[in-house]
Protein backbone atom coordinates (compact mmCIF):
# COMPACT_ATOMS: atom_id res chain seq x y z
CA UNK A 1 0.00 0.00 0.00
CA UNK A 2 1.31 3.26 -1.24
CA UNK A 3 1.14 6.91 1.30
CA UNK A 4 0.12 10.33 0.33
CA UNK A 5 2.54 12.44 1.01
CA UNK A 6 1.36 16.51 1.45
CA UNK A 7 4.12 19.29 2.23
CA UNK A 8 3.24 22.55 3.50
CA UNK A 9 4.35 25.68 4.75
CA UNK A 10 2.30 28.05 7.45
CA UNK A 11 1.11 28.76 10.56
CA UNK A 12 0.90 25.99 13.54
CA UNK A 13 -2.72 26.82 14.07
CA UNK A 14 -3.70 26.31 10.35
CA UNK A 15 -2.30 22.86 10.22
CA UNK A 16 -3.83 21.68 14.17
CA UNK A 17 -7.22 23.05 12.65
CA UNK A 18 -7.56 20.20 9.91
CA UNK A 19 -9.92 17.65 10.76
CA UNK A 20 -10.07 14.01 10.62
CA UNK A 21 -11.29 13.10 7.06
CA UNK A 22 -13.26 10.38 6.56
CA UNK A 23 -12.76 8.20 4.66
CA UNK A 24 -8.66 8.03 5.99
CA UNK A 25 -6.25 7.44 4.09
CA UNK A 26 -2.57 6.34 4.59
CA UNK A 27 -1.23 9.24 4.26
CA UNK A 28 1.78 11.49 6.03
CA UNK A 29 1.39 15.43 6.84
CA UNK A 30 4.55 17.53 7.06
CA UNK A 31 4.38 20.36 8.32
CA UNK A 32 7.03 23.41 8.11
CA UNK A 33 6.43 26.48 10.29
CA UNK A 34 6.46 29.81 9.18
CA UNK A 35 6.27 31.45 12.70
CA UNK A 36 7.62 30.15 16.39
CA UNK A 37 4.67 28.18 18.38
CA UNK A 38 3.63 26.90 21.68
CA UNK A 39 1.59 23.66 20.77
CA UNK A 40 -0.08 22.74 24.30
CA UNK A 41 -1.82 19.43 24.64
CA UNK A 42 -5.51 18.47 24.35
CA UNK A 43 -5.92 18.10 28.05
CA UNK A 44 -3.29 21.34 29.22
CA UNK A 45 -5.14 24.21 30.63
CA UNK A 46 -4.55 27.65 29.22
CA UNK A 47 -2.89 28.88 32.64
CA UNK A 48 0.30 26.53 31.75
CA UNK A 49 1.34 29.75 29.43
CA UNK A 50 2.80 32.60 30.38
CA UNK A 51 1.10 34.74 27.50
CA UNK A 52 2.87 38.09 28.38
CA UNK A 53 6.35 36.16 27.24
CA UNK A 54 5.00 34.07 24.42
CA UNK A 55 3.45 37.78 23.01
CA UNK A 56 6.94 39.11 23.55
CA UNK A 57 8.77 36.47 21.59
CA UNK A 58 6.07 36.37 18.97
CA UNK A 59 5.24 32.92 19.69
CA UNK A 60 1.44 31.92 19.12
CA UNK A 61 -0.27 29.38 21.00
CA UNK A 62 -2.00 26.81 19.91
CA UNK A 63 -3.71 23.57 21.07
CA UNK A 64 -3.81 20.31 19.43
CA UNK A 65 -6.17 17.17 19.28
CA UNK A 66 -3.74 15.05 20.86
CA UNK A 67 -3.12 14.65 24.67
CA UNK A 68 0.83 15.00 26.09
CA UNK A 69 2.60 17.71 27.07
CA UNK A 70 3.96 21.25 25.49
CA UNK A 71 6.13 21.25 22.27
CA UNK A 72 7.63 24.24 21.16
CA UNK A 73 8.30 24.84 17.17
CA UNK A 74 10.63 27.10 15.69
CA UNK A 75 11.16 27.33 11.86
CA UNK A 76 13.99 24.41 10.71
CA UNK A 77 14.30 23.24 14.50
CA UNK A 78 11.44 20.90 14.76
CA UNK A 79 10.34 18.54 12.24
CA UNK A 80 6.53 17.82 12.71
CA UNK A 81 4.52 15.37 11.17
CA UNK A 82 1.48 13.71 10.98
CA UNK A 83 0.61 9.89 9.85
CA UNK A 84 -2.81 9.26 9.33
CA UNK A 85 -4.16 5.62 9.71
CA UNK A 86 -7.10 4.25 9.11
CA UNK A 87 -8.85 0.85 11.46
CA UNK A 88 -8.61 -1.06 8.24
CA UNK A 89 -5.26 -0.93 7.31
CA UNK A 90 -2.88 -4.15 8.51
CA UNK A 91 -0.86 -1.98 10.90
CA UNK A 92 -4.20 -0.73 12.79
CA UNK A 93 -3.96 -1.78 16.43
CA UNK A 94 -7.00 -1.67 19.08
CA UNK A 95 -4.53 -1.93 21.95
CA UNK A 96 -3.63 1.53 22.12
CA UNK A 97 -0.46 1.02 24.31
CA UNK A 98 0.80 -1.12 20.85
CA UNK A 99 -0.78 1.17 17.86
CA UNK A 100 2.68 3.21 17.50
CA UNK A 101 5.13 0.22 17.87
CA UNK A 102 5.22 -0.15 13.74
CA UNK A 103 5.62 4.12 13.91
CA UNK A 104 8.60 3.98 16.23
CA UNK A 105 10.26 1.42 14.88
CA UNK A 106 10.05 3.26 11.47
CA UNK A 107 11.01 6.32 13.04
CA UNK A 108 13.95 4.19 14.47
CA UNK A 109 15.24 2.90 11.38
CA UNK A 110 15.06 6.57 9.29
CA UNK A 111 16.94 7.93 12.35
CA UNK A 112 19.63 5.27 13.06
CA UNK A 113 21.91 6.07 10.04
CA UNK A 114 22.79 8.80 10.01
CA UNK A 115 21.53 11.01 13.29
CA UNK A 116 21.07 8.58 16.20
CA UNK A 117 22.96 5.57 17.16
CA UNK A 118 20.98 2.39 18.46
CA UNK A 119 17.80 4.75 18.14
CA UNK A 120 15.58 2.21 20.96
CA UNK A 121 11.35 2.25 20.73
CA UNK A 122 9.98 2.28 23.82
CA UNK A 123 7.16 -0.67 24.52
CA UNK A 124 7.11 0.01 28.04
CA UNK A 125 3.94 1.88 29.91
CA UNK A 126 4.06 5.40 30.08
CA UNK A 127 7.48 6.55 31.90
CA UNK A 128 6.48 10.11 33.60
CA UNK A 129 8.72 12.99 35.64
CA UNK A 130 7.88 15.60 37.30
CA UNK A 131 7.77 17.69 34.47
CA UNK A 132 6.31 15.55 31.68
CA UNK A 133 2.95 16.52 32.61
CA UNK A 134 3.70 19.67 31.09
CA UNK A 135 6.50 19.26 28.62
CA UNK A 136 6.03 16.05 26.15
CA UNK A 137 10.01 15.51 26.06
CA UNK A 138 9.93 15.44 29.77
CA UNK A 139 8.49 12.01 29.74
CA UNK A 140 7.97 8.69 27.64
CA UNK A 141 5.09 7.23 25.98
CA UNK A 142 4.69 3.60 23.80
CA UNK A 143 6.23 3.98 20.28
CA UNK A 144 8.62 6.94 20.99
CA UNK A 145 12.10 6.52 20.18
CA UNK A 146 15.25 7.19 22.52
CA UNK A 147 19.29 7.11 22.01
CA UNK A 148 20.20 3.94 23.14
CA UNK A 149 18.43 2.27 26.15
CA UNK A 150 17.31 4.64 28.91
CA UNK A 151 18.69 7.36 26.75
CA UNK A 152 17.74 10.80 25.81
CA UNK A 153 14.21 11.15 23.85
CA UNK A 154 14.40 11.68 20.02
CA UNK A 155 10.90 11.23 19.10
CA UNK A 156 8.00 12.47 20.97
CA UNK A 157 4.74 10.94 19.69
CA UNK A 158 0.85 11.47 20.87
CA UNK A 159 -1.61 10.11 18.65
CA UNK A 160 -5.62 11.44 18.10
CA UNK A 161 -7.98 8.03 17.25
CA UNK A 162 -11.69 8.52 15.74
CA UNK A 163 -13.61 6.00 14.37
CA UNK A 164 -12.37 6.64 11.44
CA UNK A 165 -8.80 5.81 12.55
CA UNK A 166 -5.80 7.53 14.05
CA UNK A 167 -3.61 10.76 13.43
CA UNK A 168 0.01 10.25 15.03
CA UNK A 169 1.41 13.64 15.81
CA UNK A 170 5.26 12.97 15.58
CA UNK A 171 8.18 15.93 16.79
CA UNK A 172 12.10 15.09 16.04
CA UNK A 173 14.30 18.14 17.30
CA UNK A 174 17.06 19.43 15.09
CA UNK A 175 17.84 22.30 17.77
CA UNK A 176 17.07 21.99 21.61
CA UNK A 177 16.56 25.33 23.72
CA UNK A 178 15.10 23.80 27.03
CA UNK A 179 15.48 27.28 28.86
CA UNK A 180 13.67 29.46 25.65
CA UNK A 181 10.94 26.78 26.30
CA UNK A 182 10.59 26.68 30.00
CA UNK A 183 10.37 30.80 29.59
CA UNK A 184 6.90 30.44 27.41
CA UNK A 185 5.43 28.62 30.97
CA UNK A 186 3.81 30.10 33.47
CA UNK A 187 6.10 29.51 36.16
CA UNK A 188 8.13 30.84 39.41
CA UNK A 189 11.41 31.91 38.02
CA UNK A 190 13.13 29.14 40.16
CA UNK A 191 10.90 26.65 38.50
CA UNK A 192 11.79 27.66 35.05
CA UNK A 193 15.52 27.13 36.15
CA UNK A 194 14.45 23.67 37.50
CA UNK A 195 12.45 22.74 34.16
CA UNK A 196 15.58 24.12 32.21
CA UNK A 197 18.05 21.80 34.24
CA UNK A 198 16.21 18.87 33.86
CA UNK A 199 15.73 19.26 30.39
CA UNK A 200 18.75 19.88 29.09
CA UNK A 201 20.08 16.24 28.68
CA UNK A 202 16.48 15.23 28.02
CA UNK A 203 16.76 15.34 24.03
CA UNK A 204 18.75 14.42 21.53
CA UNK A 205 18.87 16.34 18.75
CA UNK A 206 18.93 15.25 15.27
CA UNK A 207 21.28 16.23 12.20
CA UNK A 208 19.79 17.06 9.05
CA UNK A 209 17.43 19.33 7.05
CA UNK A 210 13.76 19.13 7.67
CA UNK A 211 13.27 17.43 4.54
CA UNK A 212 15.99 15.10 4.89
CA UNK A 213 14.31 13.63 8.48
CA UNK A 214 11.16 13.42 6.41
CA UNK A 215 12.39 11.96 3.10
CA UNK A 216 14.15 9.45 5.44
CA UNK A 217 10.74 8.70 7.38
CA UNK A 218 9.04 8.07 4.20
CA UNK A 219 12.09 5.91 2.90
CA UNK A 220 11.43 3.62 5.90
CA UNK A 221 7.65 3.20 6.07
CA UNK A 222 6.00 0.62 4.88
Amino acid sequence: MSWAVHRATGSAATFHQRPLEEPLERAVHFWEVDRPALVLGSAQPDTVVDRGACASAGVEVVRRRSGGGAVLLDPGATVWVDVELPRTDPLWRDDIGRAAWWLGECWAAALGDPGVGGAVVHRGSMVTTEWSPLVCFAGLGPGEVTAGLGGPKVLGLSQRRTRAGARFQCAVNLRWEPGRLAGLLDLPEAHRERLAGALDGAVHVVTGSPHDVVNRLLFALP
